[in-house]
């Protein structure tokens, strides 16, 4: 009787493995849904003041957001541009309950070099980033770091030199246009294009970044950017980067019109060494850019992330 006894009891244990079995992934799936949702609705998201460099501007491939807990990959694109326009060092959000290929899609972000490059080209040069990291779980939950390209010091230095150049050249009976102009004509006229780094791929000079442009007098297009971006974000006029695969320039915004302005091109390296001061690239439009970069297709940009007629 008792060998009947356990060979019940080990039919009964297998019928319960079984059905267990069956509904594993079910119960799997539950369970990760009731902590999901449990962690997600009860984690505050914790909102810093953004810094002094924030632009506070939205543009039609990206917009600032206070929607924290995303549903869709657009969701996404906004909250990283946000975090970088604030200026944040760190941030962490939230998936939404709705959106169940967010942690995917996190990961397809954070890895995707050339759209986080788009999405910063849009944020002031000091609240750019030479690195970010992304740290993600499978319950939803993001973790961004931001090592930015300028530090505190260069900051200071660089705002407090471009704000003597500015009451130097500027002045309120001045145009737009004519602002531009000026602080367009001081770059160049006071840089030069660094050879070194583009034939070896280094250099002494600091030149993809302002700090080059600024104090050493040596830049590569990056730093010819950086430098107008910032000359034009404090002198209020709105703008943002662009790039293609070999270079980048300004976009500015006049009189309701975007028009591009690449210091670099307008700057050329002449065979004997003398200064050159153009104004082939000078606020123009993607039709007449595109009619004089027929040879190098440096400004081949993509139009999905930048909207200039």
């Amino acid at each position: 009787m008792t060998k009947v006894k356990n060979i019940i009891f080990s039919i009964v244990v297998i019928l319960v493995f079984v059905m267990f079995g069956l509904n594993y992934k079910k119960i799997v799936k539950k369970v990760s849904s009731y902590i999901y949702d449990i962690r997600n609705q009860t984690k505050e998201i914790i909102i810093k003041d953004s810094n002094l460099y924030s632009k506070h501007k939205s543009y039609k491939f990206v917009e600032t957001t206070d929607n924290f807990r995303p549903n869709s990959y657009n969701d996404l694109i906004n909250i990283f541009y946000t975090v970088l326009d604030n200026g944040w060092d760190e941030f962490t959000f939230y998936c939404g309950d709705d959106y169940a290929a967010c942690v995917n899609d996190v990961d397809k972000l954070s890895n995707d070099q050339a759209l986080l490059s788009n999405i910063n080209n849009y944020v002031h040069p000091f609240n750019s980033y030479s690195q970010v990291r992304v740290v993600y779980d499978e319950y939803g939950e993001v973790d961004i770091f931001v090592t930015h390209t300028y530090n505190d010091e260069e900051r200071e230095k660089i705002y407090n030199r471009v704000s003597a150049i500015i009451n130097q050249l500027i002045t309120d009976k001045m145009s737009d246009r004519e602002k531009i102009k000026a602080i367009h004509d001081y770059v160049i006229n006071n840089t030069k294009y660094d050879n070194e780094r583009r034939e070896k791929g280094s250099s002494s000079y600091d030149s993809t970044k302002a700090t080059g442009v600024l104090f050493q007098g040596y830049g590569i297009c990056s730093g010819y950017a950086d430098t107008m971006a910032i000359f034009l974000n404090q002198m209020g006029i709105d703008n943002y980067k662009i790039s293609s695969a070999n270079h980048v320039w300004n976009a500015v915004l006049l009189d309701n019109n975007w028009y591009h302005l690449d210091l670099t091109w307008d700057d050329p390296v002449s065979n004997n060494g003398k200064d050159i001061l153009q104004y082939d690239f000078f606020l123009i439009d993607s039709a007449t850019l595109l009619k004089r970069d027929v040879t190098s297709s440096e400004h081949d940009y993509n139009n999905n992330y930048y909207f200039i007629n």
